[in-house]
């Protein structure tokens, strides 16, 4: 069986008519009834009782015609979908997201995303560290990434969206908590839980880099991966952590967030995804992510600003 004589055999089986039917279809009367009687050849059974006045469907006709009905609603879907995917409009997107960006960006990018390109499947990896989300993005396992600058790689395209300036995070409990700017000064004696030295963390950098400016080295009590595990260790009383200000989007009961006083180092905040991507989703996605980081500005407590 064909296609088209399975849209011929539905326009006389809903007709009842081969002129009306024909008419529907834009095509003579005689060409429409070879093409039903080839159809019945095919099948091996009548399909439809002819007489001079009417047209009926055969109990044969009818398990066709409601499956005829199945399969070329199934066609026309998929005709739709396959065009949809050659336009980005359907499809699979993996975004990874860096540290305290999780909690400040990932919701509303993925609220956006959703809204925009609705039948796209979503992966969204938080806390990744940004030498996890270079390797992702070499291997094809993430399309794009919300990371830390620099990077230098020749399959990779990079993008700045923003720069975030640290701030600090203090035990509730702690009499640091109670100043309005905490001077960096002050974090000398104060215990440090930090992004690990193993993995290339900008923001350890950044934190080596501003204590180092204010004439000491932190004293590291702990070293964790994850933003959540940094602040919960804070508000546990382990420590203090400089970080940047987008993880005051994470509110942990026991920890509190304080603007420090003094020169401190930023961190800048850069799309990255593959040059060489075959992906017609992750062009549509970037301009989504693009407008929307460009409605946050001014928005985020202490977020991202361009």
């Amino acid at each position: 069986m064909e296609i088209r004589q399975l849209q011929a055999f539905v326009a006389v089986g809903e007709e009842l008519h081969f002129g009306r039917a024909a008419a529907r279809l834009h095509m003579a009367q005689s060409p429409l009834s070879q093409v039903i009687r080839r159809l019945e050849a095919d099948v091996g059974v009548p399909l439809l009782r002819r007489t001079t006045r009417r047209v009926e469907l055969l109990p044969a006709g009818e398990m066709l015609l409601e499956r005829a009905r199945v399969i070329l609603a199934a066609t026309s879907a998929a005709r739709e979908d396959a065009r949809a995917a050659a336009s980005g409009e359907i499809g699979r997107l993996a975004i990874g997201f860096t540290g305290s960006t999780t909690y400040a960006l990932l919701p509303h990018l993925a609220k956006a995303l959703r809204a925009r390109l609705p039948r796209v499947q979503l992966d969204l990896r938080g806390e990744m560290l940004t030498p996890a989300q270079v390797e992702s993005l070499i291997e094809g396992t993430l399309d794009v990434a919300l990371l830390r600058p620099p990077i230098d790689h020749p399959e990779l395209m990079l993008e700045g969206v923003g720069v975030e300036p640290l701030v600090a995070a203090i035990p509730a409990d702690h009499p640091l908590a109670a100043l309005e700017q905490v001077p960096v000064a002050r974090f000398a004696d104060e215990p440090f839980i930090v992004y690990p030295s193993s993995a290339r963390s900008v923001v350890r950098d950044a934190v080596d880099a501003t204590c180092a400016d204010h004439g000491f080295s932190p004293l590291v009590a702990m070293e964790v991966a994850e933003t959540s595990t940094l602040i919960s260790f804070v508000a546990a009383g382990v420590g203090v952590a400089l970080v940047p200000t987008s993880a005051q989007q994470m509110s942990v009961s026991g920890a509190v967030y304080r603007p420090v006083a003094g020169s401190a180092h930023v961190v800048e905040l850069a799309m990255c995804w593959r040059a060489a991507s075959g992906s017609a989703t992750l062009p549509r996605a970037l301009d989504v992510i693009r407008d929307e980081l460009r409605a946050l500005r001014g928005v985020l407590p202490g977020g991202v600003r361009g």
